[in-house]
């Protein structure tokens, strides 16, 4: 037998797999972290990609937005990297502390409280500079253009009035491809209505069922991404700062400048240090978030099982090992249960769209490919409704999931591993 220690939420959970069934482990590719982020930083803002460096686009007596990630992103701690930029911009451009604002990118999540919008900025850039909630149901939202395909763009009115600076994330994601650079706009600072319409895109227009042209790292065709773009693409003075994560959750890559071509960049860099090549798919998978805050709900945790489920056979297992201490997540989410009951799950998402409601339809779909059982806390039999198997002790899942004679592929953490099938391979 052999021992395995998963992160859940803030501890760990331990177990034993009979490993004549494991034919392989999955890690994504090392890569050392920054080893001086405030080096890195300036030297991203002085050589930046695609765009004039940051000393250049600011200067004193401008005023800026600075939009930064929620708490669900709270993983890519950019609490070590604003400091240095706050102070950057001050000693460096000249821009005082007055004039910088600091919008946290909410998309439709509620904006959190003092204590948490701290360990958020840190509390040497908590006392300095002004941070604010962005509200997507605010009606001083300000319009700054519709799409191509009809997604009318409001944005936070500091970010419409203001020179921007974005600074987020670059991971996969399965609706828009990869999350960060134009992201952090739209959805990120936008209204409600323009994050339904661009989400909205997510279903197939010709069938009951997810889009086929979304999907982890698919941008080419995506028209969740495409409309994203374009959408960002209104607002004409923004410097875009990007933070790629290695596979330990630490700060690996950090490029600067121009929010379309900087952002590309560490997108490629994402894929290389997540994707990982295997020859065949498995008969189950066993992973886990990586803890919390990945694991806080089913709604953020969910996307481990978007990242891992291309290494399963249709009909296999997925063991996931996800907290969920905020059960489903956002209120809405398990509400959607009653039109899954009626039959009118689509039906109802198409009339009324919600990325809350998408995510649970996008589960629902998980779970009538695959038998997804989780260690977890979730309510059991909401869960149950979905087709989604809830255990509260590993070994009593591990024992109802009869794994004996199936092959298996044990994933650690399934928020840094994006399993993809070689070429060529059956």
């Amino acid at each position: 037998m052999k021992s395995y220690s998963f992160r859940y939420g803030d501890r760990s959970v331990g177990f034993q797999i009979d490993e004549t069934t494991i034919i392989g482990e999955l890690y994504g590719n090392a890569t050392e972290p920054v080893r001086d982020i405030r080096q890195a930083l300036f030297a991203s803002l002085e050589r930046p990609l695609g765009g004039p460096s940051l000393a250049a686009f600011t200067r004193r007596g401008d005023r800026l937005a600075i939009v930064v990630s929620d708490r669900s992103r709270s993983w890519m701690r950019q609490d070590l990297v604003l400091p240095h930029l706050i102070d950057y911009l001050s000693q460096t451009c000249g821009v005082r502390n007055e004039d910088m604002t600091i919008v946290i990118a909410n998309g439709t999540h509620d904006g959190d409280g003092p204590d948490i919008l701290t360990e958020l900025v840190s509390p040497s850039v908590m006392d300095r500079i002004e941070v604010v909630n962005h509200d997507c149901r605010s009606e001083d939202l300000v319009q700054i253009g519709t799409t191509t395909r009809g997604t009318r763009v409001r944005v936070n009115p500091l970010v419409a009035s203001r020179k921007v600076i974005t600074l987020g994330a670059c991971t996969h994601h399965v609706m828009a491809g990869f999350g960060g650079g134009r992201k952090s706009i739209l959805p990120g600072v936008a209204s409600a209505e323009a994050i339904r319409q661009n989400h909205a895109h997510a279903l197939d227009p010709q069938a009951s069922r997810s889009n086929p042209l979304i999907g982890n790292a698919v941008l080419e065709g995506n028209p969740i991404h495409e409309d994203m773009c374009e959408g960002a693409a209104f607002l004409k003075h923004v410097f875009t700062i990007n933070l790629v994560m290695n596979t330990e959750m630490e700060l690996a890559h950090i490029l600067s400048g121009d929010l379309f071509e900087s952002w590309e960049q560490a997108c490629v860099l994402a894929d290389e240090m997540y994707s990982v090549s295997i020859p065949c798919q498995a008969d189950a998978v066993i992973t886990s978030c990586g803890g919390f805050p990945k694991d806080m709900s089913l709604y953020q945790g969910s996307k481990v099982i978007d990242n891992v489920e291309p290494a399963l056979k249709n009909g296999g297992t997925l063991i996931l090992a996800a907290e969920c201490r905020d059960g489903g997540g956002p209120a809405e989410y398990f509400d959607w249960i009653r039109p899954l009951k009626e039959g009118t799950l689509d039906s109802a998402l198409r009339k009324n769209f919600t990325i809350p409601g998408y995510i649970f339809y996008l589960n629902c779909e998980q779970a009538r490919r695959y038998r997804i059982m989780m260690l977890s806390e979730l309510n059991a039999a909401d869960a149950a409704e979905m087709g989604i198997e809830v255990y509260r002790d590993m070994e009593e899942l591990l024992a109802a999931a009869k794994l004996d004679h199936q092959r298996i592929l044990v994933i650690p953490n399934g928020s840094v591993v994006i399993p993809r099938v070689e070429a060529g391979a059956i």
